[in-house]
C-alpha cells in the first residue's frame, strides 16, 4: 500500500515531536533528583536546654547541618530564657532554611511544674517555627527511639551513639542535640518509606 508524500511528512512531524515532548520529563527528573532534598529541624525542647539539630537528606546518607543545645543557666529568669530560644530558633530557621520541623511529642509528667515549663519551652520555639510557615509534626519519644535503635525504652547514651553512627559524626552530640537529631532522622524514616498513617502534624 502506498503513502502520499503528505502522510509521509505529517507522520514524520508526529515522530519528531513525540520526541521533543518526552525530554522535558528527564530533565525535571533531574532537577528533583539534585535540589529538591528536604531539609529537617528537629526539636527538643526545655527551658534550660532546649535541643535541636537540622539535616539534609540525601544519598547515601542524610548529612547534618547543624546542632546543639540552646542552654539557659539556672540564674536566668524563665522570660530571658524564653526569649532566648525563640530569638535561636528563628536565627537557625533564617541561615539553614529548614524545609520541615518535627518536635518531641507531649508525654506524662508527674510533676505540674515541670509539665508547665516544658509546655513555655515548646511554645516559644514552635512560634517562631509556625511564624516562617514551616509544617510542624510531633513523634512520641518511644517512637523516636524505636525507630533510631530498635526499643523502645533506649537510654540516651544508646540514641546518642547511634545518631553519631547514621549521620558519621566525628564527636558523640550532646544528649540534647543527640535526641533532636534523632527525631530530625525518625521523622526522614517515616516520609520515606510506605506508611498506612500520616505522620501527626501540629
Amino acid at each position: 500500500m502506498g503513502i502520499t508524500p503528505q502522510q509521509f511528512n505529517q507522520l514524520q512531524q508526529r515522530v519528531t515531536g513525540a520526541r521533543r515532548a518526552v525530554q522535558p520529563v528527564f530533565e525535571r527528573s533531574a532537577a528533583v533528583r539534585g535540589e529538591n532534598q528536604p531539609i529537617i529541624l528537629g526539636l527538643d525542647p526545655s527551658l534550660r536546654g532546649t535541643g535541636y539539630g537540622i539535616i539534609k537528606l540525601g544519598k547515601p546518607a542524610p548529612t547534618a547541618l547543624a546542632l546543639g543545645t540552646i542552654s539557659c543557666p539556672k540564674t536566668w529568669e524563665r522570660s530571658r530564657c524564653l526569649a532566648r530560644i525563640a530569638q535561636v530558633v528563628r536565627d537557625l530557621v533564617k541561615e539553614q532554611h529548614p524545609t520541615v520541623c518535627v518536635v518531641e511529642g507531649l508525654f506524662f509528667a508527674q510533676n505540674l511544674q515541670t509539665a508547665l515549663l516544658m509546655g513555655e519551652a515548646r511554645g516559644a520555639a514552635l512560634a517562631m517555627i509556625a511564624e516562617a510557615g514551616l509544617e510542624i509534626y510531633e513523634i512520641a519519644p518511644r517512637k523516636v527511639k524505636q525507630a533510631i535503635v530498635g526499643y523502645g525504652a533506649a537510654q540516651k547514651l544508646a540514641v546518642a551513639k547511634m545518631v553519631q553512627r547514621m549521620l558519621r559524626l566525628s564527636e558523640l552530640p550532646d544528649p540534647d542535640a543527640a535526641d533532636a537529631l534523632a527525631l530530625a532522622l525518625a521523622h526522614a524514616q517515616e516520609i520515606g518509606r510506605y506508611s498506612l498513617t500520616s505522620p501527626k502534624r501540629i
